[in-house]
């Protein structure tokens, strides 16, 4: 980190709408500059204190997985990956040992790291230059979250549920846009509050639709590159920052709507993107994207206990220089 990446008067306390006046190098609605370990990100609110808090949480003792099998989505959303193949190995008769092939990391449940996005214009979050972001290199690889790994208390926001509530369930096949302002409903009807360095968990329902929708429907959301997600708007954006958020997950491809929305107020900064939030998520906030989660048994059991909060650990592959990985995490209560 250099100086050059300190405005005057920013700090991680700041409100969104001061990050987005930015007026030195950085890029306006960055984070960049703002914490003492930069390769984390905005994993850095969820600090020790959060760690004790959480571990408070747990008095029963269930732990539940939120990884589908690294195989699951065969075939994957993202037409450029694919599923690993595994192959079981012996050495002689006694021994066996296994190996993946074109294991894409980012196929099933997994994180997106800070390496997955690059701000156009300016370079990789906190302006960490493009001969950095090699093999090997360290600089904002997902080791920094294996080494040490994101935990605190998990809070877990049931959109799917409040919207068949409302009479209004979401139809994957279409793939609709969820506005910001659902997280707010979630917490209010869940009779939660959300809390700086909370890992947010949404509950969408989308992967468990995609693994149980028949070839046609999976084949039709694949070729229009269409996927419930979250609008392309500030509004987001504002939303994590304000509320100290250390990580962002859901059970959505992209957690953002595909196709991207006509009129993305983000269409000039990323234009390679299309007007994707991604650059602004990971490139300029630098929040840890979970992405593909398995929610379902953890949802079933706060839908019937009325529990929305957990213990989450999340630790990644200790990949040296990783783009992204499985994410390896579990809620437990």
């Amino acid at each position: 980190m250099t100086d050059r990446y300190v405005a005057p008067g920013l700090h991680t306390g700041s409100p969104y709408a001061d990050l987005v006046t930015r007026t030195d190098a950085a890029p306006a609605g960055s984070s960049w500059g703002l914490f003492d370990d930069p390769d984390r990100g905005t994993a850095n609110f969820a600090g020790p204190a959060h760690i004790v808090e959480a571990a408070r949480i747990v008095t029963r003792g269930d732990c539940f997985s939120l990884d589908y099998a690294v195989g699951a989505f065969d075939p994957p959303m993202a037409r450029l990956r694919s599923a690993p193949t595994h192959t079981i190995l012996s050495a002689h008769e006694q021994s066996r040992d296994d190996v993946l092939d074109r294991f894409f990391l980012q196929t099933s449940s997994h994180l997106d790291g800070l390496r997955h996005r690059r701000v156009s214009g300016h370079g990789f979050y906190d302006g960490v230059d493009d001969a950095a972001i090699v093999v090997g290199a360290p600089r904002l690889g997902v080791q920094a979250w294996a080494d040490n790994p994101i935990v605190g208390r998990g809070l877990v926001l049931d959109i799917e549920g409040i919207m068949i509530e409302d009479g209004t369930p979401l139809d994957h096949l279409k793939g609709p846009a969820l506005d910001a302002h659902i997280l707010d409903d979630a917490a209010r009807r869940q009779h939660v509050d959300v809390l700086p360095g909370d890992l947010i968990l949404v509950h969408t329902g989308w992967a468990r639709w995609y693994l149980n929708a028949t070839s046609e429907e999976q084949n039709s959301v694949r070729e229009g590159r269409r996927a419930t997600g979250f609008a392309q708007h500030p509004a987001l954006l504002e939303w994590l920052w304000d509320n100290k958020i250390a990580l962002f997950a859901t059970d959505t491809f992209a957690v953002e709507v595909l196709p991207v929305l006509e009129g993305s107020p983000f269409l000039d900064s990323a234009p390679e993107d299309k007007g994707m939030m991604h650059q602004e998520l990971i490139g300029k906030l630098g929040v840890p994207l979970g992405e593909l989660w398995n929610l379902t048994d953890l949802v079933a059991d706060s839908r019937a206990t009325g529990t929305w909060e957990a213990m989450v650990t999340v630790k990644p592959l200790p990949i040296v220089g990783g783009v992204g990985s499985p994410c390896n995490a579990a809620a437990l209560r």
